[in-house]
């Protein structure tokens, strides 16, 4: 049956509207994904808390570039979180208000942050945001959600006003995040490798044929002696780059390279990994072509030119197997355990293998996920699209199997894969895949490195924190 709407819900489907706004897939599943953009609004007995405190006598509690935190404000945090926590145990008054107050100044620190950068959320945006809400609650407008919202205790100003602020640092989070994670091919090479992506089409993909120019350096080398070498490979780098030049011509003449020299510098398609790293290094990112150097080695110096690549500029790509499932996802609050989310799901599977229930009507009535609407289907995913515990109980399933509930950094979840197939996913749309998995692992990482770096220029100046 539908549930019933509550605050607690609310608090949930709100951080899924707004990973809606930023992106058309809600999953909540790619790999690598960071909880730093999420957020909860206060329960309704959260609010009750706060209406208390604020009847208490206010004063400022500490200073953030001159912009003040009140105790109304930590009272109010303090209250949230211990609504929130719902009988779990919390450190005593004496630690989580420091812990609170540490916090908020954080959110401070980011939302100044906000202004510097110029991030805007537009009335608009907070609309399609509390649109999403009621959407996901399966509230018919905007109208109706605002009369549950002040049922709730909460003025709707107040309700947007919150909103707004998520949004804000949800998107100066991830600026921070872009800004600062840089991806290498050979990080990506490494990635592939590792999962073993593609199999032997994978590796004849990142098969090369270079060609190479050496110059040699002598054992001992004079500084005289090495300058006038490197500027003969610099010459010869630089006609190697004019148009219609003739690689192979050149190598005949000037290599000191005699186990290519013959073939005109061509060293053979062979896979990467047989080549010396600095070569890979050096050319990975040329295309046919190009030219690479001068390189300096051991050895001497090194000119390179990519002669073919397999795949490159052919379409070609590498076959994989793609998977077609769904789930339905419960996220553990205040009002729902993790062991309870466990047991409401093991219920649902019983039902579901049973024939009781349908698995698409469930995640239509209960997944707290972007995906409840197409009734928790994921469509079909390529290997390392979801984070690695949710894959890994993916492949363990057959086509028509239901998981027993699986607990992910984003929840419970219940899976069911549809059926699989091999395709062809191209070089190109592999790598750019395993790139945006990659900046995602970085990004906590960044975001953490970020944050440590704006506190430290912001000026804070602690007054009495209440016990």
């Amino acid at each position: 049956m539908t549930k019933p709407f509550s605050f607690a819900t609310l608090a949930v489907c709100t951080a899924l509207a707004v990973s809606f706004v930023g992106s058309a897939t809600a999953q909540g599943l790619r790999s690598g994904g960071s909880g730093s953009s999420s957020f909860s609004l206060p329960s309704l007995s959260g609010m009750t808390a706060q209406a208390n405190v604020t009847r208490e006598a206010d004063y400022i509690v500490a200073l953030v570039n001159s912009e003040p935190i009140t105790r109304n404000q930590l009272e109010q945090a303090v209250a949230r979180v211990r609504q929130q926590a719902a009988g779990q145990q919390l450190p005593p008054a004496a630690q989580l208000y420091p812990q609170v107050l540490d916090q908020l100044i954080n959110t401070r620190v980011e939302l100044q942050s906000a202004k510097e950068m110029g991030v805007n959320i537009s009335e608009p945006m907070v609309d399609q945001v509390a649109l999403n809400i009621a959407q996901q609650n399966q509230i018919g407008d905007l109208a109706e959600l605002r009369r549950r919202v002040e049922a709730d205790g909460l003025t709707w100003n107040g309700f947007r006003s919150n909103l707004r602020e998520q949004l804000t640092l949800s998107r100066v989070r991830e600026q921070a995040q872009n800004s600062r994670t840089q991806i290498s091919e050979r990080e990506i090479d490494d990635y592939l490798l590792e999962h073993g992506q593609g199999g032997a089409q994978q590796a004849a993909s990142a098969s090369v044929n270079l060609g190479h120019i050496l110059i040699e350096l002598p054992e001992n080398a004079t500084a005289d002696v090495v300058a006038r070498q490197q500027a003969k490979a610099q010459s010869l780098a630089d006609q190697a780059r004019q148009p219609n030049a003739d690689f192979a011509a050149l190598a005949k003449a000037n290599s000191n390279s005699s186990a290519e020299r013959d073939q005109g510098g061509a060293m053979g398609l062979r896979p990467a990994d047989r080549y010396p790293e600095l070569f890979i290094q050096s050319t990975q990112s040329l295309p046919v072509g190009g030219i690479a150097g001068p390189i300096r080695s051991g050895a001497g110096f090194h000119i390179l030119k990519v002669l073919e690549r397999p795949s490159a500029g052919n379409g070609g790509g590498v076959q994989v197997t793609q998977t077609h499932a769904r789930h339905i996802l419960l996220r553990p609050d205040a009002q729902l355990s993790e062991a309870a989310a466990v047991e409401r799901l093991g219920q649902m599977r019983r039902d579901i293998v049973s024939g009781k229930a349908d698995f698409a009507t469930l995640a239509r009535q209960q997944s707290e996920d972007g995906s409840a609407e197409q009734g928790g289907d994921l469509g079909w995913a390529n290997p390392g699209m979801f984070v690695p515990e949710f894959e890994q109980a993916l492949n363990r399933l057959q086509p028509g199997q239901v998981s027993e509930p699986l607990v992910s950094r984003f929840g419970v979840h219940l899976i069911e894969v549809l059926e699989r197939r091999q395709g062809t996913v191209s070089e190109r749309e592999q790598r750019d895949s395993v790139r945006a998995i990659l900046r995602e692992q970085k990004s906590e990482e960044s975001y953490a490195e970020w944050m440590r770096e704006i506190r430290a220029r912001a000026f804070v100046e602690y007054r009495n924190t209440p016990q």
